[in-house]
């Protein structure tokens, strides 16, 4: 895995660590709980992205 995909992987696995912290967290208002839960799933997506791209780039030798 080129270091490229290396920090590519990374920031995927810091965004998804933040994306569960915002997801477990609670929020005073309902309107603050939808806000959390929409950042968290928000950062969790760009995990999955991140990190499946990393992944399957770095399966077939890419970069």
């Amino acid at each position: 895995m080129t270091r490229a995909l290396a920090i590519q992987a990374g920031i995927g696995i810091a965004s998804g660590v933040a994306g569960i912290a915002l997801l477990c967290r609670g929020a005073a208002s309902p309107e603050g709980m939808y806000a959390l839960r929409i950042a968290g799933t928000m950062l969790l997506a760009l995990c999955l992205f991140l990190t499946g791209f990393a992944l399957v780039a770095g399966m077939v030798g890419g970069a």
